[in-house]
């Protein structure tokens, strides 16, 4: 599946101010099963720095600074992507968890997508005891991975409500998992919490999602959003699997990988300050829009 993808953001400050600096992470990093291509960023007003930075994790960061005054600032993000990644689907020779976890902590690589980093409590991703509680022996040892991974997924979809702006991208992961309710963003740190409970090596993963207008009914410009989900390091022959919670199932052709922390303050899309002002409004608007649809 190909893909054409345009993400603006606006941002809109109540008063002038006199200075702005950015993270972006917009631009997808590399991942197996995925490419890009053609990608663009236009800020406006023009920065006068902007540069790219190393990450610690699979991430692609820009950083924008504007030292002259401003009222509003606008960031696009194009490019085009292919998912070809294979149907990944459970199966009678995964590994438990207990082997999993046994196989990270012996793991010595340090690269980004080693399974070390994704072990231990992250900030925005701690391991509270009542998460743990909550998932019972839903992640024994003795369970296979994927299909143990699947049913927590499953339970959270069913078990948290999607609510739209009853969190946001401060909220903690204890106060949406005590509210049962939330946003993709909630529900993939509450699976990030279980899951490295258990021992196992979990990541934050901020991409899009392709959505499907309801039969003979146009595509909204603009109506498609960032999402995010789980990747689990499943073992060294498996790899990294992805999970959605928000859906209830593994990630396929409709899921675009943007990057990969710990945690949501990893791949935060857009992060910053600015000096002046009293305020500001920020609107994303995002279109994936299926190459031929």
């Amino acid at each position: 599946m190909i893909y054409e993808v345009r993400h603006r953001t606006l941002v809109r400050y109540g008063a002038r101010v006199r200075l702005a600096r950015f993270n972006l992470r917009l631009r997808p990093a590399a991942w197996p099963g995925q490419w890009t291509a053609d990608y663009g960023l236009t800020v406006d007003p023009a920065p006068h720095l902007l540069e790219e930075r190393a990450a610690a994790w699979p991430v692609h960061v820009v950083r924008v600074a504007i030292d002259s005054p401003l009222t509003q600032l606008s960031i696009e993000s194009r490019f085009r992507a292919g998912v070809n990644s294979a149907p990944i689907t459970p199966q009678s020779d995964d590994p438990t968890i207990g082997t999993v976890a046994t196989a990270a902590l012996n793991d010595r690589d340090i690269g980004a997508r080693a399974p070390a980093h994704y072990l231990y409590a992250s900030p925005r991703a701690p391991l509270l005891a009542e998460i743990g509680a909550w998932v019972g022996q839903a992640l024994e040892p003795e369970r296979s991975i994927v299909t143990a991974a699947l049913d927590l997924a499953q339970r959270i979809k069913t078990e948290f409500a999607y609510v739209p702006f009853a969190t946001n991208a401060r909220t903690p992961v204890e106060e949406a998992f005590a509210a049962r309710h939330g946003v993709c963003q909630d529900f993939a740190h509450v699976m990030v919490v279980a899951l490295r409970l258990a021992g196992l090596p979990a990541a934050y993963v901020s991409g899009y999602l392709r959505t499907d207008p309801p039969p003979g009914r146009p595509r909204l410009i603009g109506a498609d959003a960032m999402h995010a989900w789980v990747m689990l390091w499943c073992g060294p022959t498996r790899g990294w699997v992805g999970f959605d919670p928000t859906n209830g199932c593994i990630t396929g052709d409709a899921h675009l990988f943007v990057a990969m922390g710990r945690d949501y303050a990893d791949v935060a899309p857009i992060d910053g300050l600015f000096v002046g002002g009293s305020g500001q409004t920020i609107r994303a608007m995002v279109d994936v829009m299926p190459v031929g649809a």
